[in-house]
């Protein structure tokens, strides 16, 4: 019984190391509010210091060009997955695409998971950080402190970036933190003051990402209406003289350079506004009217390309929209 038993683990363990199958069974430890899933990399490699870019996804399906992005500008070294429900699902999926890389998922469950030491040493030591999605309020509650400080010292050293869905939301300068639950554009333009209409600024410190707020899943939840509601909340609270917003469709990418230069990856379109001067009427209770929005829709492919320092683009459509008190009309050309 004793031989049986050593010739199966002997064998299991030979098929182990020819399949790399123990490579990628993920290890995992678990402290109150975190749990740390860990990968090697398929195929280490020598690991050079990260090159910037930032990888926006629109939520809706994973796009393998934006990881395949973040995995080229991290140069090696650990890919850390950052979110707050689900579990480990992103590890095999980096694992297989960047088989240079290790990767480890960081599942934080509370403010104490946040603070925890091994959670800021994982983000201290990363080549790459890539945002899940799921519910974005529990980002900005439960980072502030040592952990948010460590994520954007990493951005300042260079560190690439992306985010998916939720993971999208917090990765501009101002954001749309869902602290009172989702909002509709329906609600948001009859109201831009809803108390769901929750904006936070300054949570991300990423410079390509200035002056800009994020939204996902854009067309197939009609989701221009409550971009078009921040913006002109952003430029009514004075927060921005030119408040600009990018919208992402679903299994789309926006992958941008540290010189802003992006393209567009996936199956959908991405769509650039731009609002330079207040509202004509954005007031508590009342629904928005806003004239004179501009907007370029950039679909994916080699010939389409926007710079985000010049916000303006190529290969891709222009847009105006207009809200005439809470009804939103768009035209394209």
């Amino acid at each position: 019984m004793a031989q049986a038993k050593t010739s199966g683990i002997l064998i299991a363990a030979l098929l182990c190391v020819a399949a790399s199958f123990c490579a990628a069974r993920p290890h995992a430890q678990q402290t109150t509010g975190l749990e740390v899933f860990s990968v090697p990399a398929a195929a280490p490699g020598t690991a050079q210091a990260p090159s910037f870019g930032v990888a926006l996804l629109g939520g809706g399906g994973d796009v393998d060009d934006a990881a395949k992005f973040l995995c080229d500008h991290s140069h090696g070294g650990e890919i850390v997955v950052l979110r707050a429900s689900g579990r480990d699902a992103y590890n095999p999926y980096f694992h297989e695409l960047c088989p240079n890389n290790p990767v480890t998922t960081l599942l934080i469950t509370s403010a104490e998971g946040a603070k925890s030491p091994a959670a800021i040493e994982h983000v201290r030591n990363a080549h790459a950080l890539f945002i899940a999605g799921g519910d974005q309020s529990n980002y900005v509650k439960m980072w502030p402190g040592p952990l948010l400080k460590e994520i954007n010292d990493a951005i300042a050293r260079g560190v690439p970036i992306g985010g998916t869905s939720a993971g999208l939301a917090v990765l501009g300068e101002f954001a749309f933190s869902a602290r009172n639950d989702t909002v509709t554009s329906a609600e948001a333009l009859a109201n831009p003051f809803d108390a769901k209409v929750t904006l936070e600024r300054d949570f991300l410190s990423i410079p390509v990402m200035r002056g800009i707020i994020t939204d996902s899943h854009f067309s197939p939840r009609q989701r221009m209406g409550r971009t078009v509601a921040f913006l002109a909340r952003i430029e009514q609270d004075g927060w921005a003289k030119r408040a600009r917003a990018i919208g992402i469709d679903e299994a789309t990418a926006v992958l941008v350079e540290p010189d802003g230069k992006a393209i567009v990856a996936g199956k959908g379109s991405a769509y650039f506004l731009e609002l330079s001067h207040e509202p004509e009427e954005c007031a508590p209770g009342k629904p928005l009217t806003l004239n004179g929005l501009h907007g370029y829709q950039v679909p994916p492919g080699p010939e389409a390309k926007f710079d985000f320092k010049t916000w303006r683009g190529s290969g891709g459509s222009n847009l105006f929209v207009a809200v005439e008190r809470g009804i939103m009309m768009v035209t394209r050309g």
